[in-house]
């Protein structure tokens, strides 16, 4: 095992096609270890590593719950036939559990903690439906409470487009464009070599490809109701189910390295994993720590927001992004060229693998340098990563 400091890389990541997460979606009948078990074991296959070189698989799953309990990394990689001797644990960092297990992948390989890691995440909400692991349960805690008047994630949505003055129109038109990217892209082949299939599913189940903001228009507000409306009269009530992403089933998975292991293994590296940052911001607002998240990992970078030739930003709700988008002045153009989660959707503990599957190979399609995948997370958290295509 290496002792100094060295770069991390990626060198391979693959995901499942997304599936509808409720009864009837393509992989409600699959357990979530065995969902979880398809990307690693398609890892390997890709990569042609042997399995026993893996010093960890670190996972993101948020709804640790029945199934999904238990650490259920360690699970996966037995039901994908890894030996016994490689460990597994699942991190919590809500919505961006898998980009933060790449945090912790990289920072291992650099600290020489670890020559050849797998970062992945999972997340079945077909069976472990969206607040399991909290449903009737005060997770805050008094003190907390007493701090702040905390709201659910779509009422922070709501409050995000009141105060960067964003338009029911405009939230309907960017989650419209973001049906017609992501249909785009699977019909031009843009998505074929990331995914490995499972259950016959070929393309991302969620995809409307003739949603239009005509469409979107008719949807009622989604989180409106008498209780809303007495603690907050003066909101439009903006956010609806077809501007917000909606609940899916997936993994996705990255082997990550030193480029000294690489080398050693005859394995060729995709991407450098060039820096990194979490911060904590307000948890009533939410959802725009990804604001700060951005300046931070720019600045750690030594970049600035016109250096970065593609990003991946987390559409929990259209209004995140485009209140990032006014904050930082990034390019539109360049801002989840594929679709989003709107229209791809949005496998919790897994988003943050697949968006940065997606990432590299959205730099590979265009011929970028440097990309940049922030998240959004529950309780005013956010992650975001910087990686330089090789």
């Amino acid at each position: 095992m290496a002792t100094t400091s060295q770069t991390a890389v990626i060198v391979d990541a693959v995901r499942t096609p997304l599936a509808k997460g409720k009864p009837g979606g393509a992989y409600s009948e699959i357990h979530p270890v065995d969902l979880h078990s398809t990307v690693l074991a398609a890892l390997v296959e890709r990569t042609g590593i042997d399995p026993a070189v893996v010093d960890d698989v670190i996972s993101g799953a948020v709804g640790q719950v029945g199934e999904q309990s238990g650490n259920t990394a360690r699970w996966a990689a037995l039901a994908a036939g890894f030996p016994e001797s490689v460990p597994g644990v699942t991190v919590d960092r809500q919505c961006g559990s898998s980009q933060q297990a790449l945090h912790f992948a990289a920072q291992g390989v650099m600290a020489g903690a670890y020559d050849v890691v797998i970062a992945s995440g999972v997340e079945s909400m077909s069976r472990i439906p969206i607040g399991s692991q909290t449903l009737g349960r005060n997770f805050a805690g008094m003190k907390v409470l007493e701090r702040y008047d905390l709201v659910p994630q779509g009422i922070s949505a709501e409050l995000i487009a009141d105060r960067w003055n964003l338009s029911r129109a405009r939230l309907d038109e960017f989650s419209a464009e973001s049906h017609q990217r992501a249909a785009t892209a699977w019909k031009n082949g843009f998505f074929d070599s990331q995914v490995t299939v499972v259950n016959d599913l070929r393309t991302d189940e969620t995809i409307r490809p003739d949603t239009t903001t005509e469409v979107l228009a008719g949807l009622r507000p989604a989180f409106r109701d008498e209780h809303w409306e007495q603690r907050f009269p003066d909101l439009d009530w903006r956010v609806t189910a077809g501007n917000s992403s909606p609940v899916n089933d997936g993994a996705a998975a990255l082997l990550v390295t030193s480029e000294e292991t690489a080398a050693r293994l005859g394995l060729r590296p995709r991407a450098r994993v060039h820096s990194f940052a979490v911060v904590g911001d307000d948890p009533v607002l939410m959802l725009t720590g990804i604001i700060p998240a951005t300046h931070k990992v720019l600045a750690r970078a030594g970049l600035t927001i016109h250096d970065i030739d593609a990003f991946e930003v987390n559409e929990a709700f259209a209004s995140v992004v485009l209140a990032w988008q006014a904050d930082t002045g990034a390019d539109l153009a360049k801002v989840n060229i594929n679709g989003g989660a709107i229209a791809i959707g949005h496998p919790l503990g897994s988003s943050g693998a697949r968006l940065m599957t997606t990432l590299i190979n959205n730099l590979e399609q265009t011929g970028g340098r440097y990309g940049l995948q922030v998240m959004c997370e529950a309780g005013g958290l956010a992650n975001a990563t910087i990686v330089e295509r090789l």
